[in-house]
């Protein structure tokens, strides 16, 4: 009885584990995490984790169980459903670590990031700054010319937009 107490609380404190893995949508690790915490409870249902010193004689009280008891079946058809999530989750984690490397440095950003691009949107430069394309393929006007000595000014004083607009 206690046995199977301590299992069925190992099986609850590894599912919350993983619901919380879960929850951080690393869903491949939660799928593995809740394959190993039904384990525990699977063995119990099972009967095959209290035969500890009594082996020769409950060998055979265990085949006896195995055919007339439904716990014992459930307890099979929980470890086959660990066994089941272990292996999509090895599958789903082998796939999004291949689709990780096969994607291209520019195009994995992380969420929420910007990539930078040569043109910024007009709330980033300011009503002034946004009226002129910004890029390289710009060319300075006729009246920037003199003051300006390349293109380059031109490139740093986006970046200055941007610096104070952020308050740096």
């Amino acid at each position: 009885m206690l046995t199977t107490t301590v299992c069925a609380a190992l099986s609850a404190a590894g599912l919350a584990v993983a619901f919380l893995t879960a929850f951080r949508r690393r869903f491949a690790a939660a799928l593995r995490i809740a394959a190993f915490s039904l384990v525990p409870v699977g063995l119990a249902m099972s009967g095959l984790i209290g035969l500890g010193g009594r082996i020769g004689t409950a060998v055979g009280s265990w085949a006896a169980d195995l055919v007339l008891k439904p716990t014992v079946w459930a307890g099979f058809a929980v470890l086959a459903v660990a066994f089941v999530l272990y292996v999509v989750g090895r599958v789903a984690g082998r796939h999004s670590r291949r689709k990780a490397r096969e994607a291209p440095r520019g195009a994995a950003t992380p969420p929420g990031r910007a990539v930078a691009s040569g043109t910024a949107s007009a709330p980033a430069l300011g009503s002034a700054a946004a009226a002129t394309p910004a890029g390289p393929e710009r060319k300075p006007s006729a009246g920037k010319q003199g003051q300006a000595s390349g293109g380059d000014a031109d490139d740093f004083s986006d970046i200055e937009a941007i610096l104070k607009k952020h308050g740096i």
